[in-house]
């Protein structure tokens, strides 16, 4: 599965922002999609991940009621609409593909299968 993430920018503290990542390559309805992030000098930590029908999602602690994804597997693309954005949520954005197509250890880096590039979201306080 290929992915390609796109949507970041520099937005202020309180603003809105939604990111794109555009799948090809494999059945899209198949896969779960989950978005993760990384802080400068920290580890990539999960963020949400959606099931393949898009009737599941899960959010980590610290963006739950800010943050909503979604999918379009007529389009095979999953969105993250942030709303409420935090200093703190300051990190390049990673999509990610869990072909596996469960939500089995979703918050695990390790159990996701191919990566984004990456997308930059920048608040300023």
């Amino acid at each position: 599965v290929q992915l390609q993430a796109s949507g970041g920018g520099l937005v202020q503290a309180g603003d809105s922002l939604r990111l794109s990542c555009a799948a090809s390559g494999r059945t899209f309805s198949s896969i779960a999609m989950g978005w993760f992030r990384q802080a400068p000098e920290k580890e990539r930590e999960f963020v949400a991940v959606i099931s393949r029908s898009g009737g599941t999602t899960l959010y980590a602690d610290s963006v739950k009621g800010r943050f909503t994804i979604s999918r379009d597997n007529g389009k095979n693309t999953v969105y993250l609409q942030m709303n409420s954005l935090k200093s703190e949520d300051t990190a390049v954005y990673y999509c990610a593909a869990k072909t596996d197509g469960t939500l089995i250890g979703y918050n695990d880096r390790d159990r996701y299968d191919n990566w984004g590039q990456g997308t930059l979201v920048t608040v300023s306080s």
